[in-house]
């Protein structure tokens, strides 16, 4: 049996913090896990303009709420929950994912947790284990699965290095310079081929 374990931002869904940036002119919040691999570099990074700033959580959260799947992914997704079981294995957060999971019916997302204070601050996040992405799919393989996996970006490689068979979906050409050995699929219709060759391998 196989499992599919794939990325949230980049690959079904805008990158939310990108939104936020563009909502509020700040060029700063545009950095992802494609400028900075160090997910807590990246996250501090984040927080802290937004506390120097006055944002509050519920600007973030509206900038993921206004957000639509990207153009094809509703359909991929559909596509892939039919040949495999699926789990979205991602960096965001459940309180920001919940608006976008919903607009894709509802699929598994394991992700992490925003601390929120009384005042709507963001004063941290918790992280649902040490390199969550691995750690996920060695669970399935550990219970025999065999699994393929996708994402676009570096806190994706460990990820995809683990799993049974990885990808890259239209990733920045930074990560494709530094992963060369990692195929890149440019479209869904790429993405779906070489995850049915994957199958059938």
């Amino acid at each position: 049996m196989n499992v599919a374990c794939i990325d949230f931002e980049g690959v079904l869904v805008p990158e939310i913090w990108i939104s936020l940036a563009e909502r509020t002119g700040i060029d700063d919040l545009k950095l992802t896990t494609r400028d900075i691999p160090d997910y807590d570099e990246l996250m501090g990074h984040r927080l802290g303009i937004m506390d120097k700033r006055g944002l509050r959580y519920k600007e973030l959260l509206a900038a993921a709420t206004d957000l639509e799947p990207l153009p094809g992914a509703a359909d991929f997704l559909a596509w892939l929950r039919a040949e495999f079981q699926v789990a979205i294995i991602s960096d965001t957060f459940h309180e920001l994912a919940r608006p976008l999971v919903a607009k894709l019916g509802y699929p598994v997302i394991l992700c992490h947790r925003l601390e929120i204070d009384a005042d709507d601050r963001i004063v941290g996040y918790h992280i649902r284990q040490p390199d969550p992405k691995r750690c996920a799919v060695k669970a399935f393989q550990s219970l025999t699965y065999r699994v393929i996996a996708t994402g676009d970006s570096y806190n994706d490689i460990s990820m995809l290095s683990q799993a049974d068979h990885g990808m890259l979906f239209c990733p920045s050409e930074n990560v494709v310079r530094d992963h060369p050995h990692i195929p890149v699929a440019r479209s869904y219709e790429d993405l779906r081929a070489m995850f049915s060759a994957a199958a059938a391998a």
